[in-house]
Formats: structure tokens, sequence, C-alpha cells
């Protein structure tokens, strides 16, 4: 039997690399197939008719979306982790900027598109916040997914980028500048996992989202950059 866990691109190193090797070890009988992007285009997917079984957003917006659109199961659905976004600049250098407020001191700055990226929203919220997204927006670069942002960066095509502590986690091309200030964003940045309505094979999806909340697997969130949501 095959699962499709539907997650935002955030969650692919710790998935591919671990957790699900480490369930399929558990559960012999059942093959986990991945599909990565942002939350808003997963999201997207699983509307029009994606057969994913389980799904994981970055944000709790796109989750709540589908459990309103009886999409996902209502009573499936776990808060589950708690990330944090981080400026970032390439390894190595000076950065052109130093912290969110003073973000507009570099020249080109990478951001994830607001519109369907959930690391996006969240940048926007938090330079809303502060008062300069108008100025921020006219030096953005709008990636696509997280992972677009971060390569961005990495490559050294923008000076800054925004993308979550777990991405900046996995590669040594960036360094994490500061983290988003106190009060900049009015909520945590949760990650909510569910079990999608349409799915075939509900006993299996909930065997994973169970996994996904046992002390095992979130020691090896916890490794990637993640943090228990409490």
């Amino acid at each position: 039997m095959t699962i499709l866990v539907a997650a935002a691109a955030s969650l692919e190193y710790s998935y591919k690399d671990k957790l699900i090797p480490m369930f399929t070890e558990k559960y012999p009988w059942i093959t986990v197939e991945g599909t990565y992007d942002s939350s808003g285009k997963l999201q997207t997917q699983i509307e029009e008719g994606l057969e994913a079984d389980v799904f994981m957003s970055a944000a709790t917006k796109q989750m709540n979306a589908l459990k309103d659109e009886s999409l996902v199961d209502a009573d499936s659905i776990v808060d589950l982790l708690e990330n944090k976004i981080v400026l970032i600049a390439p390894a190595g250098s000076e950065p052109a900027a130093k912290s969110f407020e003073t973000v507009t001191d570099a020249a080109t700055i990478a951001v994830g598109d607001p519109e369907s990226v959930p690391v996006g929203q969240y940048s926007k919220e938090a330079f809303t916040n502060l008062g300069n997204w108008d100025a921020v927006s006219a030096k953005a670069s709008l990636g696509t997914n997280v992972t677009e942002v971060l390569n961005w960066v990495a490559e050294g095509s923008a000076d800054v980028g925004v993308v979550y502590a777990t991405d900046a986690a996995t590669t040594d091309k960036v360094q994490v500048v500061a983290e988003a200030p106190e009060g900049s964003l009015e909520k945590k940045v949760v990650y909510p996992v569910g079990i999608v309505s349409a799915s075939q094979h509900k006993d299996a999806a909930r065997l994973f989202v169970e996994f996904l909340q046992s002390d095992e697997a979130l020691a090896v969130f916890e490794e990637y950059g993640f943090t228990p949501n409490k």
C-alpha cells in the first residue's frame, strides 16, 4: 500500500532523509511517497483532486481553508511544529543588512511570494508591522517557494533573504543574520498536519500522523531546526 504525503517545501529534507525511512521500517507494508512545494500550491492541488492522503502545511491558513471546504478531516488536524523566520545572507560575507528593521540597506532582497508562499506571508506581516514592507517590496525578488529564496541567497544572486530557521540549517552556504523581532508576527509560525478527507488509505494515513507526533519523530524535527508546538 502506498500513501502520498503533500508537505511544505521546508519539510523535504527531514522527511526524505529520516522520517519516511523510520516510518517504513516500523510499518514495512506501507510505502510513503512525498510531494513537496509551497503550502498554497499544495492546497490548490488538493482542491483540484490531488490524491494525497496526508497534508502538512507551513501555516494554519492553508489547512483551515481545506478544513472549511471539508477536504481535510477536522478531527485529524494536529498543530505539530513551530518554526522561526530569519534573515539570511551568503555565508562568509559581510551581510548587506543586519536586521529586519534595516533590511533595505541591502540592494536585493529575496522573499517568498506572499500570494501563495507561507514564508512570504510571514515575511510581509513582519515587515508590515515594522513599517517597511513598501520599501522591501520595491527591492524584492519573489520566490515561488522557500527553497528558491534559499538558493538565491546561497548563490549570491540576492544580498539577503527571509526563510525559515529550518531552511537556513540545511546548508552551510548561508548565514543567519537575525530572527524576526519579538512582536513583528501576531501568531507563531505553526505547522499543522491532517488527513485528506478523500484518502482511500485512512488507517495508514492515521498511523503516519501518529508517528509524526512520537518522541522519536519530534527529535528528528528538532535536529532540523523545528520546535515541537506546545
